[in-house]
C-alpha cells in the first residue's frame, strides 16, 4: 500500500472531510434541544484529548502504523488478535456510511429507486477508487476542498439572509443543567464523530516527514470541530428545539426553507450532494484503514481482500429492516458500547504498553 507518501496538507483536508461526513445529518446532542452547542463543545473537547493520546502514540513510533504497533509491542498473537478486531471496526464503519448515504439518497433525491440498487453502485464506484490506493483518496479529498468550504459557506450565509435565523431558539442556556450536558455527550458525542479519528493513526505514518505534523494537525481538528459546532446549531436556530429533535433530517429540513428572490431556491440539492461526498470519502477512508489491516496482518496484497471486504460492507449495511432500526442501533447501541473500545481503550492500553516497554529498556540500558 506504501506507494507515495502524502503531505500534511492532505491530511489535514481529508481529516477535515472524514469529521464532516455524515456529522450534519443529524443533531448531535439533541437531548440537551437548545444546549446542543455545548454538548457538542464538550465532545470536541474530549475528543481533542483523544486525537493527543494517538499522536503521542504515533510519535513514539513514527515509522509504524496501527496494526504495526499493536504487532511490536503487544506481541504476535494478541496484537494480530486485537489488528483483526479493529478491521471488523472499520468494516462496520463503512458499512453504516454505506446504508447512510443510501437512505438519504433515497430520502431526498431518487425516491423510486430501490435502496439496494443506489448501495451497490456506491459500493461498485468506492471499490473501484480503493484499487488505486490511499493516494487517489487523498488527493481526490484535496479536489473536493473547495467544493464543501463554498456550499457550506453559502449555506451558513443564505439562512440569515432569508430570515430563518432565530437565536432566541438557543434560549434559555443550561435549562436543565449541566448534568444532561455530560449525560449526552458522554460517551456518545466522543465516539460519534470526534472519536472515529483514531483510523488516522493508520495513515500518520505515511506523511512527508514533518515537525509540524502535531501542531497542524490540532490546529484542523479545532478549525472543523467549531464548524460542525455552528452547523450543528442552526437546526435549533432555524427550526427550534422541539422540532430539531423530532426531526429525522433536521438541517436538511432547514435547507429546504431558504428561498430568495427565486433565484435561491431548492437548496436542499446542494446540502444533499455535499452529504453524498462526505459520505463517500469517509466510507472510502474506514474501507481503505480495514484493507491496509489485512494486508499488514496476512502479508497478502491489498487489492485482494477489495472485493471480499466490499461484499461484507454491503451485507452488513443490508441488515436493518429500515432506517429507524439502523439509527436505533448506530446511535443508541454500538456508540454507546462498542466503539468506545476501540476510540479509547484499545489506544489507551497501547500507550500504557509502549511506556512502560520504553522505560524498561532505558532503565536496563542505563543499569548495564
Amino acid at each position: 500500500m506504501r506507494q507515495n507518501s502524502i503531505r500534511v496538507s492532505e491530511l489535514i483536508i481529508c481529516m477535515s472531510l472524514f469529521e464532516v461526513g455524515s456529522t450534519t445529518l443529524f443533531l448531535m446532542g439533541a437531548e440537551a434541544k437548545q444546549d446542543a452547542w455545548l454538548v457538542m463543545l464538550i465532545g470536541a473537547l474530549a475528543g481533542l484529548l483523544l486525537l493527543m493520546l494517538h499522536l503521542a502514540i504515533h510519535h513514539q513510533d513514527p515509522e509504524l502504523d496501527l496494526f504495526m504497533l499493536f504487532r511490536r509491542y503487544i506481541g504476535k498473537y494478541v496484537g494480530t488478535t486485537i489488528n483483526l478486531l479493529f478491521v471488523m471496526y472499520f468494516t462496520y464503519e463503512a458499512s453504516r456510511s454505506l446504508r447512510d448515504l443510501g437512505e438519504v439518497t433515497v430520502l431526498a433525491l431518487l425516491r423510486q429507486t430501490p435502496l439496494w440498487l443506489i448501495m451497490l453502485i456506491t459500493i461498485m464506484v468506492v471499490s473501484n477508487t480503493i484499487r488505486y490506493g490511499y493516494k487517489v483518496l487523498f488527493l481526490f479529498s484535496l479536489f473536493l476542498f473547495p467544493f464543501f468550504v463554498l456550499g457550506y459557506t453559502i449555506i451558513t450565509i443564505l439562512i440569515p439572509a432569508t430570515g430563518l435565523f432565530h437565536f432566541e431558539n438557543s434560549l434559555p442556556i443550561l435549562e436543565e443543567g449541566w448534568k444532561s450536558i455530560f449525560k449526552a455527550a458522554i460517551p456518545e458525542l466522543i465516539s460519534f464523530p470526534f472519536g472515529q479519528i483514531v483510523l488516522f493513526l493508520v495513515f500518520y505514518p505515511l506523511v512527508h516527514k514533518d515537525r509540524n505534523l502535531t501542531k497542524t494537525v490540532i490546529f484542523a481538528y479545532s478549525i472543523t470541530a467549531l464548524s460542525l459546532i455552528f452547523i450543528n446549531q442552526l437546526n435549533i436556530f432555524v427550526l427550534g428545539p422541539k422540532i430539531a429533535v423530532d426531526s429525522t433530517l433536521p438541517l436538511l429540513e432547514a435547507v429546504q426553507l431558504i428561498e430568495l428572490a427565486d433565484v435561491f431556491e431548492r437548496m436542499d440539492a446542494l446540502f444533499t450532494l455535499l452529504l453524498f461526498l462526505g459520505l463517500i470519502i469517509k466510507m472510502s477512508l474506514f474501507f481503505n484503514g480495514a484493507v491496509i489491516g489485512l494486508e499488514k496482518i496476512t502479508g497478502v496484497g491489498f487489492k485482494k481482500w477489495i472485493f471480499p471486504l466490499a461484499a461484507l460492507i454491503y451485507g452488513l449495511s443490508s441488515l436493518s429492516p429500515n432506517f429507524t432500526h439502523h439509527m436505533v442501533i448506530g446511535r443508541k447501541i454500538v456508540i454507546n458500547t462498542w466503539f468506545p473500545i476501540f476510540q479509547i481503550v484499545l489506544p489507551l492500553f497501547l500507550f500504557t504498553v509502549i511506556i512502560i516497554k520504553r522505560r524498561k529498556k532505558t532503565n536496563k540500558q542505563s543499569s548495564s
